[in-house]
């Protein structure tokens, strides 16, 4: 049956996520338990059809309206589009419902859809942090992975040295079977079962790679991350994903896949920022306000010299041109919005009070009494 946990749990996303977060997140769970790279590792597999299930919910606009509304049970028993059940299917059956996520024809690319064109491999992602003054002048950061490689002892064949793979006697070589069905008013042509696609079986395992023709291997590259970069984008590096899964390019000739670094910009004590301009809050007392003052501000730049005008009101917005990030595309900076927020102080002295009082009379405004002491106020109560 399918999976009742909660979908948008499955993925780590919150309800609100769009299109482009569902997906982003599904495609990192699927390339984290990708049988291929947990070889016999069934709870591995069935987080990765579990995965599956929930994006194929929640990419779907009408089948997430459903589930957001009536749950698991709205999409079986309110008429709802019903989920295909995936702790029953085949991986390789899986794949072929998710190529709009990997670029056709499977995980990345390559050939387990029947896709003609040049076998390609899968591609991989991985995420690095980078603070918000790394985005005003880019960065370079290390990046480490792992990734599935060609084995060295079998070439990729999976088979022990000095022995072939034999022809699967399901499909006689060919790697895939004719089904028919309603009473043979349909045919269809699918992978063979017995042999994955392959259209030979291997006898006897190389114990390197126990027959799976790729081992995984450690990779460190630098990767150069440029300036302007938005929260969530992705530097895309040619060539450093995985070569072509074995059933279709044993010895992984043809085109590795690519390597998708996200990148997540850490938050900053006091900028926030919107596109390529940046916000600040900036506090001033009541007479800054009200006198006007020169204040130094702040900047990734470093300090600039802000000049409050006269009878500033509190929520009022300074603009600082060109003190805000780089456009990723032309360069062009964007502003410094400076937001005046004026405190009121908790505690003054008796001659700030004084004078604030006297400044109150001159307005004719109505303002409490002056304190008195806790034992002055005693006194008053008990007639002492």
């Amino acid at each position: 049956m399918p999976t009742t946990r909660d979908y948008y749990e499955i993925l780590s996303i919150e309800k609100t996520a769009d299109g482009e977060e569902i997906k982003r997140a599904y495609r990192r769970l699927a390339m984290k338990y990708h049988p291929d790279r947990n070889p016999g590792d069934a709870e591995a597999e069935a987080k990765f059809k579990e995965a599956a299930e929930a994006y194929e919910v929640l990419s779907d606009d009408s089948k997430r309206k459903i589930y957001d509304q009536y749950g698991h049970e709205g999409l079986r028993g309110r008429g709802g589009p019903a989920t295909h059940d995936f702790s029953r299917m085949d991986v390789s059956d899986i794949f072929s419902m998710f190529n709009d996520i990997f670029g056709g024809g499977g995980f990345g690319g390559g050939g387990r859809g029947g896709r003609a064109g040049p076998a390609r491999g899968y591609d991989l992602e991985t995420e690095v942090e980078i603070e918000l003054s790394e985005v005003l002048t880019g960065c370079e950061r290390d990046v480490e992975f792992s990734r599935l490689d060609v084995c060295e002892t079998c070439s990729g064949s999976g088979a022990k040295p000095g022995t072939k793979p034999v022809k699967c006697s399901t499909c006689g070589g060919h790697g895939k079977v004719q089904q028919t069905g309603l009473g043979g008013m349909f045919r269809m042509v699918t992978a063979c079962p017995h042999c994955g696609g392959r259209g030979t079986i291997i006898k006897d395992h190389c114990e390197t790679c126990r027959g799976k023709g790729r081992v995984p291997k450690a990779r460190k590259l630098t990767v150069k991350i440029p300036a302007g970069i938005q929260d969530g984008q992705a530097v895309r590096v040619q060539g450093e994903g995985e070569p072509p899964p074995p059933d279709v390019a044993p010895s992984g000739q043809g085109a590795r896949g690519d390597l998708h670094v996200v990148i997540r910009v850490a938050d900053h004590d006091f900028y926030k920022r919107q596109g390529d301009h940046l916000i600040m809050e900036m506090p001033i007392t009541f007479t800054q306000a009200a006198l006007g003052a020169k204040l130094e501000v702040p900047t990734l730049d470093g300090k600039h010299e802000l000049v409050v005008n006269r009878g500033t009101q509190h929520g009022h917005v300074y603009k600082i041109s060109e003190k805000g990030l780089p456009n990723l595309r032309s360069g062009r900076r964007g502003d410094l919005h400076v937001l005046v927020r004026i405190e009121i102080p908790k505690k003054m002295t008796a001659k700030q009070e004084k004078l604030l009082r006297e400044f109150a009379e001159s307005e004719h405004q109505a303002v409490l009494p002056e304190s008195q002491g806790f034992w002055k106020k005693i006194g008053d109560l008990f007639g002492t």
